[in-house]
C-alpha cells in the first residue's frame, strides 16, 4: 500500500464527493512487522490525511473472510452490500502512469449509478499479507 498512498487518498476523496464511503483494513501481523503496528498506522493516517477510517484486523478474520491476498486489495460493494468489484486501484504500477485508467474510481462510480460492477476486473497487485504464524 505504501506506493499508492497519495493516489488512494485522492481517489477516496473523489469517491466521497459522490457519496461513496471507503475504509482501509490492515490485516498484517505487527509482531513480525512492527511498521504495521496500530501506533504506526495512526501516524501514517495522519501524515497522508486519510479521508477514511483506517482500522486494524488484529485477528485477521476479516482478511480471511474476504480472501484478501495482498495490500492493498480493493473490494467494492453496492447498496445491498453485494460484492461488485474486486480489483486494483488503477493501471499504474508503483509510480502513477500518465493517463492510467482509474479502475477503482470508475468501478465504484458505475456501482453507485447502476448497482453493478464492471464485467472485466484486474486483480490487485501489492505486497502479500503478513499472516500470523500458526
Amino acid at each position: 500500500m505504501q506506493a499508492v498512498r497519495p493516489r488512494l487518498v485522492h481517489e477516496c476523496r473523489e469517491l466521497a464527493r459522490l457519496g461513496i464511503g471507503s475504509i482501509a483494513i490492515n490485516p498484517n501481523d505487527p509482531a513480525d512487522y512492527p511498521e504495521d503496528s496500530f501506533e504506526n498506522m495512526k501516524r501514517v493516517a495522519d501524515e497522508f490525511g486519510f479521508p477514511f477510517p483506517y482500522v486494524f484486523d488484529a485477528t485477521q478474520e476479516v482478511a480471511r473472510a474476504y480472501d484478501a491476498q495482498c495490500t492493498p486489495d480493493f473490494f467494492g460493494f453496492n447498496a445491498e452490500l453485494e460484492l461488485q468489484y474486486r480489483g486494483r486501484l488503477d493501471a499504474s504500477r508503483r509510480e502513477p502512469a500518465q493517463g492510467a485508467q482509474r479502475e477503482l474510481f470508475e468501478a465504484m462510480s458505475q456501482i453507485a449509478r447502476t448497482g453493478r460492477g464492471p464485467a472485466e476486473q484486474t486483480p490487485s497487485i501489492g505486497c502479500s499479507i503478513k499472516w500470523k504464524r500458526a
